[in-house]
């Protein structure tokens, strides 16, 4: 399979499938325990149909939103995550400079393998850094104002990892930064060469947001070593509303999943929310994010931004999310695949292929733009 042979989510997972030893992907497309919530997240879609209206004169399509500040020419942007030079060498700039070409937003994780100051001179649209609360006070000031200083639009705090979840594909293969893998997982590298050739001719694999702080000198940091050792499980909503104050500015909490909360991020001045259980990563068992989205619109849509992720595989998932209410919806999978598959390019034609689908789905919708959008749309099973 090559990449022009791609046309939909599946078929991106399928080439870098081909492409990845096998640590890395399964990094990438693991998830917590026994992967139910991870599987619930987009087969939640399915709960509902779309009602299309026909004969609307639907000559052009504005699928543009302004979301904590920031207008996009589309509804999906995509979402920070960690390590993204692993999945290939040219990491988060391939998919800042996809994400400006198609005029919408990416962000930069605290586990980023390419500095927010780097990618900010070199790309303009706009930007979200996820930020981890460490145990270390210093640590989240100074990195705080790191972000202040690239120039970063979006503060984004990733409020449900306080500790790690359980990932036992990772287990299972050893993964962990730098690399202390079992002999299986050595074998699986050994099998894909292409990978380990890209990997040590192009610059030194780093976390520039971490490196000045963190010692990795002692061994490998496991992804779970660092969620449950460096972050703090302290952090409270007085915590957060300091930081709310310090940044002044747009600033956006995800993995929200109930209404009390997305209430609490209210009243500490947060600007928007994202609905998310880190694509099923985290707490398994737990709820999807498209199930609680309505109640939550419902609660404080009025009064913040509400966003979502996990599961979004198709266009007609984001139309199903923009129509309960979502000002834009997230993604990661959907992008890391393409950028493990092929880099830059990859991650251009996946988000031509969402671009086109949204295009011609809200058509066959007989939508104009998204602000025509509604639960007038939706039809879910089971309700009169």
């Amino acid at each position: 399979m090559r990449l022009k042979h791609c046309h939909n989510f599946q078929d991106f997972r399928t080439l870098a499938k081909r492409r990845l030893p096998s640590p890395i992907f399964n990094y990438i497309d693991g998830a917590a325990d026994d992967e139910v919530t991870y599987n619930r997240n987009t087969a939640s879609f399915d709960t509902c149909d779309l009602i299309p209206n026909v004969l609307r004169g639907v000559e052009t399509v504005d699928m543009s939103v302004t979301v904590m500040g920031q207008k996009l020419d589309m509804p999906i942007y995509c979402s920070p995550t960690a390590l993204q030079r692993l999945f290939h060498h040219d990491g988060e700039n391939a998919v800042a400079a996809a994400a400006e070409k198609f005029g919408t937003m990416f962000g930069v994780s605290s586990l980023g393998t390419v500095s927010l100051k780097e990618i900010r001179e070199k790309y303009k649209n706009p930007q979200v850094y996820q930020f981890y609360f460490h145990k270390d006070r210093g640590l989240n000031r100074a990195m705080m104002e790191s972000a202040k200083e690239a120039g970063v639009e979006v503060m984004m705090l990733t409020v449900d990892s306080i500790t790690g979840g359980n990932r036992e594909r990772d287990l299972r293969t050893g993964f962990s930064i730098p690399f202390k893998l079992s002999l299986a997982g050595m074998a699986q590298f050994a099998i894909k060469p292409l990978w380990g050739i890209n990997y040590v001719t192009h610059p030194k694999f780093a976390l520039p947001q971490l490196d000045d702080h963190v010692d990795m000198s002692d061994g490998a940091l496991s992804i779970g070593r660092y969620f449950t050792e460096m972050l703090d499980p302290s952090m409270n909503w007085d915590d957060v509303a300091q930081m709310v104050k310090e940044w002044d500015g747009q600033f956006c909490l995800k993995g929200i999943m109930s209404v009390e909360d997305a209430k609490k991020a209210v009243d500490i001045g947060c600007t928007g929310i994202v609905l998310s259980n880190h694509g099923g990563r985290q707490l398994d068992g737990s709820r999807a994010p498209f199930d609680a989205l309505a109640e939550i619109v419902d609660a404080v849509g009025h009064k913040i931004d509400v966003i979502m992720d996990s599961g979004i595989q198709r266009g007609t998932h984001i139309l199903k999310a923009l129509s309960l209410g979502a000002k834009a919806v997230g993604g990661g999978r959907f992008y890391l695949y393409p950028l493990a598959a092929a880099g830059q390019p990859g991650v251009e034609r996946a988000l031509g292929l969402m671009k086109a689908e949204i295009e011609r789905d809200m058509r066959l919708m007989g939508c104009r733009s998204v602000n025509e959008l509604s639960r007038s749309n939706l039809a879910f099973r089971g309700i009169n």
